[in-house]
């Protein structure tokens, strides 16, 4: 009983240390393209993408901090 439970929480640890770092790339990408932005509309929608991406990434990273999760495995 004990075992799967293990193996679902390993399962799903490395779930989420895989969306970090997909995130993190996302955000620095979204990061590059608002600073290469070179008109106004332009910028405003970079920077709105640059803002989700970085949401979504701190969001993952909150989660992992509460499940004692380490980027370093």
């Amino acid at each position: 009983m004990f075992g799967r439970r293990n193996k679902l929480k390993r399962e799903y640890d490395e779930r989420l240390i895989r969306l970090l770092k997909e995130t993190h790339e996302e955000w620095m990408q979204a990061r590059e393209i608002e600073r290469q932005a070179s008109r106004f509309d332009d910028e405003g929608i970079a920077r709105t993408q640059r803002l989700m991406a970085e949401a979504r990434h701190f969001y993952l990273y909150k989660e992992a901090r509460l499940r004692n999760i380490s980027l370093k495995q």
